[in-house]
């Protein structure tokens, strides 16, 4: 079997190729130039398969150019060996693309995952975890973790309506948004307790989570408005 990067172009898988790096990185599409730090690349696969799916293109310019790679079967052996470091594993699909000139793109269709959430192990004693937001993937919380696992059996999720979930919905009446830190300090509640009241309520769909770098903010669900 002759090289990836020899095949014949495919002129239409190129055109399609073009428009969607035309539309540039978004909450659904990632460009990296190349894998010199496949963790990285690994990460954003993760965050999409957390996410709702997504497309990384390996070949891609931040500035949306096309300069491929000279050795994708190479590029890709190293994506696979970092592969590894997923937990559960990571289910992908990956596509040689030429475009000329003995250079390839590769492209990796992620689709949510239906068993996240998805880590990077970095240590035995550590693993990472990551979701997509907008055009960037960031580190997941706790609670942001323990939802995706729970959304994907929730069924008729049920919750005592008392003290502390009348003030918090006093407070989102006055202030629209609240992070954990706020509600604990709001409800006089230990940490744990306030993330498991917030983390019931996102999951009956009274809530909604986005997910924030400096501390997850919680809104009411657009149904419960």
């Amino acid at each position: 079997m002759k090289p990836q990067e020899f095949f014949p172009i495919d002129e239409r898988q190129l055109r399609q190729l073009r428009a969607l790096v035309a539309k540039g990185e978004g909450h659904h599409l990632e460009f990296k130039r190349k894998a010199a730090f496949p963790e990285k690349i690994i990460r954003e696969m993760i965050a999409f398969a957390n996410s709702k799916g997504g497309i990384l293109l390996l070949g891609i310019g931040d500035d949306g150019t096309i300069p491929g790679l000279k050795h994708p079967e190479g590029e890709s052996h190293v994506i696979r060996e970092a592969l590894r470091r997923c937990s559960p594993a990571l289910p992908l699909k990956e596509t040689f693309i030429p475009i000329g000139k003995n250079r390839s793109v590769i492209q990796y269709e992620i689709a949510e995952s239906r068993r996240k959430p998805h880590y990077f192990i970095v240590s035995d004693q550590v693993k990472e975890s990551f979701v997509r937001v907008e055009d960037k993937s960031i580190r997941a919380s706790k609670e942001v973790r323990e939802i995706a696992k729970r959304s994907q059996h929730a069924r008729d999720i049920r919750f005592h309506y008392g003290e502390y979930e009348r003030m918090l919905m006093q407070h989102l009446d006055q202030h629209h948004t609240i992070t954990l830190k706020e509600f604990t300090e709001l409800s006089g509640l230990k940490r744990l307790i306030a993330s498991k009241k917030l983390i019931l309520l996102v999951l009956a769909d009274v809530l909604q989570i986005t997910p924030h770098e400096k501390g997850d903010i919680f809104s009411l669900a657009p149904e419960a408005g």
